[in-house]
């Protein structure tokens, strides 16, 4: 495992000479093969006999920091998605990027973020997965402002890794207070003293600390304004980072650490209420949208929000649904973004405002586009996989009025309806998304930048792959049910299993709120024109995106001021200053650690002239620095 983890490091240390040196072939090609292989390594531990294994290396010891490495069903789910994704990710960018670009810096911001978050869903220790998560802010924020020359990508880039390190602080801080509660470094032992963590006075802090961490990375309402800025990035990185990595990371970190939390109540209500609201906000605001890859962002951004609600559930089916979705919105997002790269790039332009009618011009990629489109909309087609985990998912809302899962009674009743509410706009960003790019349109494609035409197979590959893993799930959903899924879910909770998933389980309530969906979202859809100036009122002039400008120019023009007030130019204010400075931390150091209880017994008498020299020496140094001239100070 610390091969794989450090394997896609060490390759990224030679990219760039093999890119110079082999210049006529693609640099992708070689680097295709890193997270193809480590796929193909993992795949084996795939079966109903699958157990945990778990690693030592020996780190820091003197500070019981060791690099423990551990692999149960939830590290290995993250490992395939990380792996496999990104095999076709690079894939696809071997023929989206030119070979006129600097790829071997690309590569090498690629490869360093794929182990960091094979670091990640592999540590065990607190601090190891602290040092890859800071990692993966400092490599998505190089690939997110990869094209440095666009002055949105590098705000882009800024943004995201302002918030999420930010983010990885305060999960720092979070992790500090485990490690004092429990003595120990190692996320396992962790688990297994949840009970002391449970009674310490810590918690509340140490829970919120290490949400923010989560929620930040997971863009979770509201936090989730780095992410539409982060679609700057190349179209490659958008699939990479925001449909099966990044953003799963923040998710990966609830559900690792939610055997410890999970017997806390407000786990669920903070947990439950957050990923509601970004649910429902994340899929109100990709209607609004006009570009295809903000669509595809908040449209990520709500999706996140489902499976941070499920997290926060707790229950059996609202678990194994998470962790299903996990697997589901990797395929069809996946898919979708790199479709949004193939129609810009034929078309010139991601603006769905002048796009229309490109079916015909474009069949293969409408085809492709259309499974992905409706399986994320949740539509009840026996083979689109985005239906199945939907279909858990309100049914796990439904089960938070049946059972006791510590939520107040208020959020239980209301989260059905708001379930309901966030998928209704799923389906409309969904159905606007495909339609609008696909269907019948007054555009007429002959005035776009660049005729639209049908791209070669080499870029189709990749969706293509993925969309054949949304028919597979879809149409065989136990495929990976024993083998992986259940897996994953009992690492999170025990008994978080699901014997059988199938298409059909009667005209239930869950199938009801399905055909809600699909019938209201229809309506919205074809009567968007009509409603849409709702989006003039709300949000409005309300933005948080505002709100972080605004901080940030805050945080720069006071910084500005406190800087000027003591660079000054006076070497004798700077001497005041440092010596002050000396003396109040060494007098506050001392008063903490009783350093003034000196005992004087055993040191010999103090004679008058000693006294005075002392005095006289103390003297002499004061009026150093007080003195108006050079040479006088100098005598003194």
């Amino acid at each position: 495992m610390l091969l794989a983890i450090l394997a896609p490091l060490i390759i990224a240390f030679f990219i760039p000479t093999l890119s110079r040196w082999k210049s006529t072939i693609h640099t992708g090609i070689f680097v295709f093969f890193v997270p193809f292989s480590i796929f193909l390594f993992f795949i084996q531990y795939i079966g109903k006999d699958f157990i945990p294994i778990k690693q030592v290396f020996e780190w820091i010891p003197s500070l019981h920091i060791n690099f423990d490495l551990y692999l149960d069903g939830l590290s290995l789910l993250f490992v395939l998605l990380i792996t496999g994704i990104g095999s076709l990710v690079v894939l696809y960018s071997i023929f989206y990027l030119d070979k006129q670009e600097n790829l071997g810096h690309f590569y090498v911001y690629l490869l360093m973020f794929m182990s960091a978050m094979l670091g990640i869903v592999l540590s065990d220790n607190i601090f190891v997965l602290y040092s890859f998560w800071e990692l993966t802010s400092i490599s998505s924020f190089l690939l997110i402002g990869y094209w440095h020359f666009k002055e949105k990508s590098r705000y882009g880039a800024l943004k995201s890794m302002m918030i999420t390190v930010f983010g990885g602080l305060s999960m720092l801080g979070g992790f500090l207070l485990l490690s004092v509660i429990t003595n120990t470094t190692s996320i396992r032992v962790m688990i297994d003293q949840a009970d002391l963590i449970l009674e310490s006075e810590y918690l509340p802090l140490a829970l919120i600390f290490i949400l923010i961490g989560a929620f930040t990375k997971s863009a979770q309402f509201p936090f989730h304004i780095w992410l539409p800025d982060a679609m700057e990035a190349p179209t490659p990185v958008s699939a990479y980072l925001h449909s099966a990595t990044m953003v799963k990371a923040g998710l990966y970190l609830v559900a690792r650490f939610s055997p410890i939390f999970s017997q806390y109540d407000w786990f669920f209500i903070i947990v439950t209420t957050f990923g509601i609201i970004t649910l429902c906000w994340g899929s109100y605001m990709a209607v609004r949208q006009t570009d295809l890859k903000a669509i595809l962002a908040f449209s990520t951004v709500s999706q996140l929000g489902m499976i941070m609600a499920m997290l926060g559930f707790g229950t059996d089916i609202a678990i194994f649904a998470a962790v299903f979705h996990i697997l589901n919105h990797a395929t069809f997002k996946g898919s979708l973004f790199m479709v949004a790269g193939i129609i810009d790039v034929q078309s010139g332009t991601r603006d769905i405002r002048r796009l229309g009618a490109l079916y015909t011009l474009m069949p293969i990629t409408a085809t492709l586009a259309l499974f992905g489109t409706f399986s994320m909309a949740g539509f009840p087609l026996p083979f689109l996989n985005g239906f199945y985990s939907k279909e858990l998912f309100f049914d796990a809302t439904l089960g938070l009025t049946a059972n006791d899962v510590g939520i107040s009674g208020i959020i239980a009743a209301l989260v059905p309806y708001l379930a309901v509410f966030g998928s209704v706009f799923t389906f409309v960003y969904s159905m606007y998304l495909f339609f609008g790019v696909f269907g019948k349109s007054k555009n007429n494609p002959e005035d776009l930048p660049t005729k639209p035409k049908e791209v070669s197979i080499g870029m189709l590959l990749s969706p293509i792959i993925l969309v054949l893993g949304v028919i597979t799930i879809g149409l065989v959903p136990n495929l990976f049910n024993n083998g992986l899924l259940v897996h994953a879910a009992t690492s999170i909770k025990a008994t978080a299993s699901y014997d059988h998933i199938k298409f059909w389980h009667g005209f239930n309530t869950p199938l009801r709120m399905s055909l809600i969906v699909v019938v209201l979202g229809a309506i919205l859809y074809m009567t968007k024109e009509k409603w849409s100036k709702i989006y003039d009122v709300l949000p409005g002039v309300l933005s948080f995106n505002k709100v972080y400008d605004k901080t940030l120019t805050y945080i720069d023009d006071g910084s500005k001021k406190v800087t000027n007030s003591y660079m000054t130019g006076s070497l004798r204010n700077y001497m005041l200053l440092i010596v002050g400075s000396m003396f109040i931390i060494s007098f506050i150091f001392m008063y903490i650690t009783d350093g003034f209880a000196i005992n004087m017994s055993d040191l010999a008498d103090v004679t008058f002239i000693e006294v005075v020299v002392v005095i006289a020496i103390a003297i002499a140094a004061v009026g150093t620095i007080f003195s108006n001239h050079n040479i006088t100070a100098i005598l003194i």
